[in-house]
């Protein structure tokens, strides 16, 4: 299996490992670390010596409570940084983002790949972008509009919800052109889904796996507060043993890429377990 983005194929015949790469001051978890293009990439650059595959950048964030940014705003965080990593490094740059715009300037400055918490709910025209540019798509699960999507009410069948979700969003995708070895799903841990439907996910993430076995499969669950409540409240910087267990138990069932705050934990955990597995 191999994911096509604009500027190469990545193979993925080993877990991968997304790192993340907030420019923005209020992510839940590290906003307002790098408030410079010297320290994203200083902060890149580790990254890469830690073991990263894919370096994913933000400027808008999407923690409960956050509001949209004007895509200008976004451009300005994200756009000198993505331009600078590209011209540096040789490592794959996905753009975060659900604003069209933001994703074409992005592709344009050297991102090859767009990831979409909406999956094209909100604005579908970033396929088009997907489409045209090459870029690989990631489609994530989500439910309701950006202010309501932490707080939706409990669906009864979380697999049969995110099944149909992700399917609107292939057939979406595969509409304005984008082919499906560029789209990689993402099931949406912690978005509309309850504390006990986050694990189940993950428990049980094979199902999913094996429905849409034609597509790799990211899961991210770094920080998130379904970790906090098992650590009775934890702080977002005091969850790391729950995101590498809940990040290698996805990779046992079946995830192809994890996306995460820490990468050289994260990337000692996941080889480690394959060759106690006897695959490294």
């Amino acid at each position: 299996m191999f994911w096509q983005t604009s500027r190469r194929k990545i193979l993925l015949e080993r877990p991968l490992v997304m790192g993340i790469l907030n420019l923005t001051p209020d992510s839940f978890s590290d906003g307002g670390s790098y408030k410079d293009v010297d320290a994203a990439l200083m902060r890149v650059e580790q990254m890469i010596a830690e073991g990263v595959d894919i370096i994913d950048v933000g400027g808008q964030s999407t923690r409960p409570g956050s509001s949209p940014i004007d895509p200008e705003l976004e451009l300005r965080r994200v756009l000198p940084e993505i331009n600078a990593i590209a011209k540096r490094f040789d490592v794959p740059i996905s753009i975060d983002t659900f604003n069209w715009v933001v994703a074409k300037a992005a592709i344009d400055n050297g991102a090859e790949i767009i990831n979409d918490i909406s999956g094209l709910r909100w604005d579908a025209r970033l396929a088009d972008v997907a489409a045209k540019s090459g870029a690989g798509l990631v489609l994530m699960h989500s439910r309701g509009d950006f202010e309501t999507m932490h707080s939706q009410p409990a669906v009864n069948d979380i697999f049969a919800e995110v099944t149909d979700g992700l399917t609107t969003s292939i057939e979406t995708a595969k509409k304005w052109g984008v082919a499906g070895e560029h789209i990689v799903l993402d099931v949406g841990i912690g978005f509309g889904k309850t504390f006990e439907q986050n694990l189940e996910m993950i428990a049980k993430l094979d199902r999913l796996v094996n429905k849409f076995a034609a597509y790799p499969v990211l899961v991210g669950t770094s920080r998130k507060s379904f970790i906090g409540k098992i650590r009775e409240g934890s702080p977002p910087s005091d969850r790391l043993g729950g995101s590498i267990a809940s990040a290698l138990i996805a990779v046992q069932n079946g995830a192809k890429i994890v996306r995460v705050h820490d990468i050289k934990e994260t990337v000692a955990a996941i080889r480690t377990a394959a060759a106690i597995a006897g695959e490294g």
